[in-house]
């Protein structure tokens, strides 16, 4: 198995044995049972889907409700596909851990960003903003010219400008674990990952 599913704790920091302080963020990680397993010859791909965190009956579809019930499992809150996984013995009902990583090994994060609302362009795209002399008194945060009046007399598309920024899909890729507590579910990554406290995150182990 290469991924799993975690929520985002909080950031913290770590004293490795050399005396190095190290940043870090610890994620709680499944467990996730197995709830699909996918073959090419029934879906047309390998995957497997993971669940995570208990899901309350009276919030869920009855279709989705008797889901988990035909597989015999908890109902979960949040679903996730896998589609390249090394064990192809995977069973519906199976547990995937943090025991599946080690100290050491390179994983890549995949979250949602704070979502930051309507921010200008010097938050947005770090504009500088216009000059602070010469009567532009009212400049300083402007973002400029966005395009010329006679030719072609239209704002050209994907200029940056003033927006909705954040709350977007984003990975973090060559992130390290570096510390691993299998009996409260949590790992320790080394840096910074998307998103809130109590994000819902994509752990995938990666190749150096």
């Amino acid at each position: 198995m290469l991924g799993i599913i975690g929520k985002k704790i909080g950031m913290s920091q770590l004293f490795l044995e050399n005396g190095e302080i190290v940043p870090v963020t610890i994620v709680e990680a499944g467990p996730c049972p197995i709830i699909q397993v996918k073959t090419p010859e029934k879906d047309g791909y390998s995957a497997v889907q993971l669940g995570f965190e208990k899901a309350k009956e009276r919030l869920l579809r009855k279709p989705d409700l008797g889901r988990f019930k035909a597989v015999g499992i908890e109902p979960k809150k949040h679903l996730v596909e896998i589609r390249d996984f090394e064990n192809t013995n995977c069973q519906v009902g199976q547990l995937v851990t943090v025991e599946m990583f080690k100290v050491g090994d390179s994983v890549k994060v995949i979250g949602k960003s704070k979502g930051r609302g309507f921010q200008g362009v010097v938050k947005r795209h770090g504009f500088s903003g216009g000059p602070r002399t010469h009567g532009q008194s009212d400049r300083l945060r402007a973002p400029g010219s966005i395009g010329a009046s006679a030719y072609p007399s239209h704002v050209i598309k994907g200029v940056r400008m003033a927006g909705r920024m954040g709350g977007k899909r984003r990975t973090i890729t060559n992130l390290e674990v570096v510390k691993i507590d299998a009996a409260n579910n949590l790992l320790y990554i080394k840096g910074a990952i998307p998103g809130a406290k109590n994000a819902i995150v994509t752990i995938r182990r990666q190749e150096r």
